[in-house]
């Protein structure tokens, strides 16, 4: 098995879970194991039922409840995340996946629901063969640092602007 790097997809365009979600299939056509962790999402998204289709390689959880992203987040969305990143941790420990995809770090961090410091010191425990992906806008610069691989969605133009609602099966 190779080295496994750290990806970061951020920024405020739309596609980080989208690629994050290509590479997990990517890696399944090669026979690798994928486990991806759903911070803040809790909803029901065409994703999950899609990766069910491929769970022989594929493990996706949520540690999430509703959206809260337009408010604080609530004691209980605290305990989801945490239960998340205790599992993440096992995952890390017991070299139970090839690739580790972090769906939406980056506003866990931002809402104080994972540590800037605990993901630094998963990181430095990851088995050298691992593969860990990062996605979510507000990931701290301070990853950029221990990453390999940075990419930034930039929103140029979308239409949300023309009052388009997520439409099921694009955007969820």
């Amino acid at each position: 098995m190779e080295k496994g790097y750290i990806q970061i997809y951020t920024g405020n365009g739309k596609g980080k879970t989208t690629a994050a979600l290509g590479l997990a299939l990517r890696a399944c056509g090669h026979g690798m194991s994928v486990f991806i962790a759903q911070f803040v999402k809790g909803m029901k998204y065409g994703e999950l039922d899609a990766l069910q289709r491929f769970s022989d390689n594929i493990t996706i959880k949520q540690y999430g409840r509703d959206c809260f992203i337009h408010k604080e987040p609530e004691d209980e969305d605290r305990r989801v995340a945490k239960q998340g990143w205790q599992e993440v941790q096992e995952v890390v420990s017991s070299n139970g996946a090839d690739i580790l995809i972090l769906d939406e770090l980056g506003i866990a961090i931002y809402y104080g629901l994972i540590t800037i410091e605990e993901v630094l010191e998963l990181i430095s425990k990851k088995p050298v063969e691992m593969e860990i992906v990062i996605t979510g806008r507000k990931v701290p610069e301070e990853l950029f640092e221990v990453a390999d691989l940075v990419t930034e969605m930039r929103e140029i133009k979308h239409y949300y602007q023309q009052n388009v609602s997520a439409r099921e099966g694009i955007e969820f």
